[in-house]
C-alpha cells in the first residue's frame, strides 16, 4: 500500500489511504505542502509552470478573495525564505502576520499544536510554518487550513527545492539526464534530501560530494575534483554549526581549498555549468567570494525565482487551478 500511495497521482486519494494506513482518516489539508513527496511529478511540473507565469502573463495576478489571511510562523532565524514568503504573499493580495514566538503564548509554554489551531479558530486561510524539530507537521494531522512547510529540522525543505528546480528548469527546459552535484554538508541539509528525492524522480543524474563526515546512507558520492567537470549544475551548501556540524583544526581557508568551488575548480566547470547555493553563503569558505556573482552563478536568480515559485505555492494552497487549467 505504501508504494500505490506513493505513486498515486490523485492527492485526495493519497490523504485517504495514508489515513486508513494510520489507523484512521487524515484530516490534513490536500493543499498543505509539507515534502515533496507530496507532490507527484505532474504537480511539480504544474508549480514550476504557474511560476513561470508569474513571471510573464500572470505577473499581475491576485487572489480573486478579499481578506485572505495568511500567518508566517518562523520558529527558526531566516531571511530568504521568510521575505521571499511574505513578498509573495503581498503581491497575491494577502493580509500577513508575522508570528514572534518570543512575544507569544509559546514561552508560557503553549505548544505548537495548539498555536497553529489558534490562527486557525480566529480567521486565518493559511499559516507557513518553519521549525527546528524534524517532521514537526506530523503533531498537525488535526489542522485543517493548508500548512505550507518552511523548513524542517534536517528534513524537508520542499519550496526551495521548487525554486532550486524552478532555476534549473529555466536554464536547461529540462531535467533528463542533467548532472547535478550537491556539495558541502549533507548530513545536516533538508535542502540536500529534497533535491535527491525530486531531482531522481525528474530523470536527473544526482551525486554528493564533501567531507566524509558529513556523508549519508543511500546518497551517492562522487570526488568533488571529478564532480566539478562532471556537472550541470553545481550546488554548494555551507556547514550547518547551528545543527552541530563542524571540523576539527580545519580553517575556512583550508576548508575551501580541500572541499569548496575555488578557482581554480570553477576554471574546470563545464562551459554550460551554472553554480547554485540555497544561501545564506559563507564567503570564503565553501565558495570564493568573488564566485558568488560571477557569469555562472544563479545565487540571486535563485532568489527571484524563490517569490515566483512560492506565489504558485500560495496560490495552490487556497486551491485555485493551476493557470493552464484555467
Amino acid at each position: 500500500m505504501i508504494e500505490y500511495i506513493r505513486k498515486n497521482e490523485n492527492q485526495e486519494e493519497k490523504q485517504l489511504f495514508l489515513g486508513i494506513l494510520l489507523g484512521g482518516f487524515c484530516t490534513m489539508n490536500t493543499h498543505s505542502l509539507l515534502s515533496m513527496k507530496d507532490l507527484s511529478v505532474t504537480e511539480i511540473f504544474d508549480i514550476l509552470n504557474d511560476a513561470r507565469a508569474f513571471n510573464n502573463s500572470k505577473k499581475d495576478w491576485q487572489f480573486p478573495m478579499q481578506n485572505a489571511l495568511v500567518a508566517n510562523l518562523f520558529f527558526e532565524a531566516s531571511t530568504r525564505t521568510h521575505f521571499s514568503f511574505e513578498s509573495a504573499e503581498y503581491q497575491l493580495g494577502c493580509k500577513v502576520a508575522d508570528f514572534d514566538s518570543k512575544t507569544s503564548s509559546v514561552t508560557k509554554g503553549e505548544t505548537l499544536y495548539d498555536t497553529v489551531k489558534t490562527f486557525e479558530s480566529v480567521g486565518y486561510n493559511a499559516v507557513v510554518i518553519r521549525h527546528s524539530q524534524d517532521e514537526y507537521f506530523k503533531e498537525l494531522e488535526n489542522i485543517n487550513i493548508p500548512i505550507i512547510n518552511a523548513g524542517d529540522g534536517k528534513g524537508n525543505h520542499p519550496t526551495q527545492c521548487l525554486l532550486d528546480l524552478y532555476t534549473m528548469y529555466d536554464e536547461f527546459n529540462t531535467f533528463e539526464n542533467l548532472n547535478v552535484v550537491i556539495c558541502g554538508d549533507i548530513e545536516h541539509s533538508r535542502v540536500a534530501a529534497s533535491n535527491k528525492d525530486a531531482l531522481t524522480r525528474l530523470g536527473a543524474n544526482v551525486v554528493f560530494a564533501g567531507p566524509k563526515e558529513w556523508q549519508r546512507e543511500g546518497y551517492p558520492t562522487m570526488d568533488f575534483d571529478q564532480a566539478v567537470e562532471w556537472a550541470d549544475v553545481v550546488m554548494m551548501l555551507r556547514i550547518q554549526k547551528e545543527r552541530g556540524a563542524g571540523l576539527e583544526n580545519m580553517s575556512d581557508a583550508e576548508y575551501l581549498e580541500k572541499y569548496g568551488l575555488n578557482k581554480e575548480r570553477y576554471s574546470r566547470m563545464k562551459e554550460h555549468a551554472i553554480i547554485m547555493h540555497p544561501a545564506p553563503v559563507n564567503r570564503g569558505v565553501e565558495i570564493d567570494t568573488d564566485l558568488v556573482e560571477c557569469e555562472k552563478s544563479r545565487i540571486f536568480k535563485q532568489m527571484e525565482n524563490g517569490v515566483l515559485v512560492r506565489k504558485a505555492v500560495l496560490k495552490r494552497a487556497f486551491g485555485y487551478p493551476n493557470f493552464e487549467g484555467e
